[in-house]
């Protein structure tokens, strides 16, 4: 009904042919008395996937699902619904966590252990930075690795489900421009790329919806300046935070270092208030890559930020990755939503590296080459059932393997170190992800 917040239901089960080839999504419950009657098997554990063994896609009924991406520079949202005359009910929801902050640390750490070889007294090496050249549309590691883990999940997606179509949000935070609602020009453009209407909103992702001073939440937040506009102060992003109406009105129009007597706080308040816009960026540098990609592999719509947020109000939706992903573009009503939310954080594969350096760049120890041990591989996915001792218990989660045959393994509970390799049984190979859950509209992290 209009006015009520869409219901809630467990995610679906991505069903297979007895060929491979995706099926309808169904009910749990379904699929459970699927697996008991023996009509089908378990083809992957997370996401949660069966094979049917006496039916083919010629002899199924498929509608088809469609996809919805609320690309992020940290977190990705992806919901998986069905969709028929405007109304949405929501089938899956994924939270990608992208590492391009940890790509970026890793790549500078490389880029310094470069400069060190060559402005040490080493042999002469020639030049090699005239020849180098980068193609048409090049992207750093850091940003390429959110397109490219982001279309991954679509593709993998593409082979568990019928997905039809993909709608994107194409995020563009040049809102000074959509806030004016005309061509700006000259001194009117060198107040700031993100002053105007939109700011609000960019500050509030910023600070995570908090007072900057007190911390309060879920209370009416105004902008306020850091240095205040009656002592010149000026409109820049770098120097608006949130307060609360009772430290905005304590506050006046004192500067902060008056307001604040603290000096740890006050560090902490400038610090976060003169952030580079670095998230912002990385989405802007990646949204028409993410458009291209999408659009080479299926039928991609282009929805706005706006319409989004106006989707997900209009249908009393808490703000959330996911949550703006199934809001994504021409919708009416949204009567479905999962009640939890499968969180893929891009683990790695491992590194190339065979040693560790020191504080002062030399070689500390050596790892080994070999990265399986006793038919397990650091990142497989497992389930330990240990009978008795200290760790007694049940443990499933993503395993790290030891030549010695203490395994830790990492839950969602935190890591359970120390577990003989014989109490251990491999639920699904290493794909690079670490998988967890959390309920529908709860953050996983700040």
């Amino acid at each position: 009904m209009a006015g009520e917040r869409p219901r809630e239901r467990h995610p679906s089960v991505f069903v297979l042919d007895k060929h491979h080839a995706p099926l309808q999504p169904c009910h749990p419950a379904r699929a459970r008395k699927l697996l008991n009657k023996g009509r089908a098997v378990v083809a992957r554990h997370t996401p949660f996937t069966i094979r049917l063994k006496d039916r083919t896609i010629a002899e199924s009924e498929v509608d088809g699902v469609e996809i919805g991406v609320d690309p992020g520079s940290k977190h990705t949202g992806i919901a998986v619904f069905t969709q028929q005359a405007g109304e949405r009910c929501g089938r899956y929801g994924i939270q990608l966590d992208h590492r391009g902050a940890r790509v970026r640390k890793k790549m500078g750490q490389r880029s310094a252990y470069r400069r060190r070889r060559r402005t040490a007294n080493l042999r002469y090496r020639a030049p090699r930075f005239f020849n180098r050249t980068r193609p048409q549309g090049w992207l750093p590691p850091s940003l390429k690795h959110r397109v490219e883990t982001t279309t991954g999940w679509v593709d993998r997606l593409a082979r568990w489900a019928p997905v039809k179509a993909v709608h994107v949000e194409r995020v563009a935070f040049d809102t000074h421009a959509l806030s004016a609602g005309r061509p700006l020009e000259g001194a009117e453009y060198q107040r700031g790329t993100l002053h105007g209407f939109e700011v609000r909103e960019y500050l509030l992702a910023k600070f995570d919806r908090a007072c900057v001073y007190c911390g309060a939440t879920n209370t009416p937040l105004n902008l306020d300046h850091v240095h205040p506009r009656s002592r010149s102060g000026s409109d820049r992003v770098s120097n608006l935070v949130l307060a609360c109406v009772p430290c905005n009105q304590a506050k006046g129009d004192r500067p902060v270092e008056e307001f604040v007597t603290d000096k740890l706080a006050l560090a902490r308040i400038l610090a976060r208030s003169k952030a580079p816009l670095r998230d912002a960026a990385a989405v802007q540098s990646t949204r028409w890559a993410l458009w291209r990609a999408l659009d080479q592999r299926l039928p991609t719509h282009v929805g706005s930020g706006g319409r989004t947020k106006w989707n997900r109000t209009r249908n009393h939706l808490p703000k959330s990755h996911t949550l703006d992903a199934l809001a994504v573009g021409k919708v009416d009503t949204i009567t479905q939503t999962t009640n939890r939310v499968l969180i893929a954080g891009c683990a790695g594969r491992g590194s190339y590296a065979r040693t560790r350096p020191d504080k002062h760049g030399f070689p500390r120890l050596r790892l080994p080459r070999t990265k399986g041990f006793f038919g397990f591989t650091t990142g497989d996915l497992v389930r330990a059932v240990v009978p008795q001792g200290k760790k007694t218990g049940t443990h499933t989660g993503r395993v790290a393997v030891r030549a010695s045959g203490n395994f830790n393994i990492t839950t969602t509970h935190g890591t359970v170190q120390g577990i003989r390799h014989k109490h251990v049984r491999l639920l699904q190979r290493a794909d690079g992800y670490g998988y967890t859950w959390k309920g529908e509209g709860v953050s996983s992290r700040p």
